[in-house]
């Protein structure tokens, strides 16, 4: 048997008439709710230190006390539980002014039985779905390390800030970007924080196929449709319904597949190949690509309707050179993912190293960096990765690395020479050797560079 929407929340009912307490209470434990009560708002803080409530029903008027100055007190003290605010004097004003104040919802009195459960529904089925964002990010932050929403780059904070506004409404989305640059992650999270979160996210890349596969890979084929076609077969549209279709690198379908593409974009229509029977499929558009698609309009390479169509709301994604400051974490966390892979402990980077990433170009963008942070782990496994650890390209950079005769500080120079020694040294006993110093010194001195 399935169990009640609600079932197992606990739930904290504020209000100094007793029978409302008993009202809310019985209505409440008749779908599976553990249920507190509390007259006073000192009693509502004091039940909220000793327990993590699921959600709260507040009472504005608490008789001398003011319902609405004790909500800010309650988020502070439990800011995961849900509150709802109960009041026979309800108003647009009051309203308004709970919600800024951290409210999730407004129930006037007097309320029934099905408005209880309705409200306790909504809480439940929020909590489910943010629930799944997190799960979904914490997947995508072990599958895709590093090309997360964690970053200093202003550009990529607008980014992901726009991604986040643009995910409730149900408009086409161009992500525009160079190849590498984490696009494909943006459209993952724009899935994860719509209304269609648990529903089909699915991608098609467009270059990878022949103009025929692709119009057969996105709306399906009839049997006999071309050689090869033994059966009926659904497309990744109709895969895709109530969730979201990602079309990477929309910049390179033909002109003929282009037509088909913007009446599907438009009026969510379309044909199976070899078939005449029209279709339609509730999807979510996101499209994604490294071309200049208005010159490809110009040069006539591209539809200009599909551009618009799909151009409803445009992300602009920065490459990795205009994200100086996402450079060197973004790095510490592949290497801390790829050494986990590997059982060993996450490496440091030596300043050399870290000069040499900061200065190079990254014309690869954030694959470039994974890959080169995997190539070291998997060729040195020393606790401190210099510059000879990373591909020629990128270790060959012009970078501030301290030399002797430099303006540069003893403690830098001291800094490089114990981490290039210790960098081709067998163990930590032969590095001190070569330093001159006990092991437990060059210990304390490493610890010291990593803090």
């Amino acid at each position: 048997m399935t169990a009640a929407p609600g079932a197992g929340s606990d739930v904290l009912v504020i209000d100094d008439e007793k029978n409302i307490r008993a009202t809310l209470t019985m209505c409440l434990e008749a779908i599976g709710c553990a249920v507190t009560g509390a007259s006073t708002g000192e009693a509502a803080l004091a039940a909220a230190e000793r327990r993590p409530f699921d959600l709260a029903f507040l009472d504005l008027r608490l008789g001398e006390q003011d319902g609405m100055a004790l909500l800010p007190r309650l988020v502070a003290a439990r800011p995961g539980m849900a509150i709802v605010v109960i009041t026979a004097h309800a108003t647009i004003d009051t309203a308004v002014e709970a919600i800024k104040l951290g409210a999730v919802d407004y129930l006037p009195k007097p309320f029934t039985p099905a408005q209880i459960r309705h409200v306790v529904d909504q809480v439940t089925a929020r909590r489910a779905a943010e629930a799944r964002v997190a799960d979904l990010e914490a997947v995508l932050a072990e599958e895709l390390p590093g090309v997360d929403i964690a970053t200093q780059s202003p550009r990529m904070l607008a980014a992901l800030e726009l991604a986040t506004r643009a995910a409730s409404s149900d408009a086409p989305i161009l992500l525009r970007g160079e190849n590498g640059t984490g696009k494909s992650t943006l459209a993952r999270l724009v899935h994860a924080r719509s209304r269609r979160l648990g529903r089909p996210y699915v991608t098609v890349s467009c270059p990878t196929l022949s103009e025929e596969l692709l119009a057969s890979e996105l709306f399906g084929h009839a049997i006999g449709a071309f050689t090869g076609a033994v059966r009926d077969q659904p497309g990744r549209v109709e895969a895709a319904e109530g969730g979201t279709l990602l079309l990477d690198e929309i910049g390179e379908i033909s002109p003929a597949l282009q037509a088909k593409l913007l009446r599907f974009v438009q009026d969510k229509e379309f044909e199976r190949v070899g078939e005449t029977r029209t279709r339609r499929a509730d999807v979510r558009v996101v499209a994604a690509t490294n071309r200049d698609l208005d010159a490809d309009v110009k040069a006539g390479r591209f539809r200009e309707d599909l551009l618009f169509r799909l151009n409803v709301i445009e992300i602009a994604v920065p490459p990795l050179r205009e994200r100086g400051d996402d450079i060197l974490p973004m790095a510490r966390r592949f290497l801390a993912f790829f050494a986990r892979a590997a059982n060993r402990p996450a490496p440091a980077l030596s300043a050399a190293a870290e000069q040499a990433l900061l200065a190079y170009g990254w014309p690869g963008n954030i694959r470039e960096l994974r890959n080169a942070m995997e190539r070291a782990i998997i060729l040195f496994p020393q606790r401190t990765l210099g510059r000879e650890a990373l591909p020629e390209r990128i270790a060959a950079q012009v970078s501030a690395v301290p030399r002797l005769g430099g303006e540069f500080t003893l403690d830098q120079i001291e800094r490089e020479h114990i981490e290039r020694v210790a960098a081709h040294a067998a163990t930590l006993e032969d590095a001190a050797r070569i330093l001159g110093i006990d092991a437990s010194t060059l210990y304390r001195k490493r610890k010291k560079y990593e803090a």
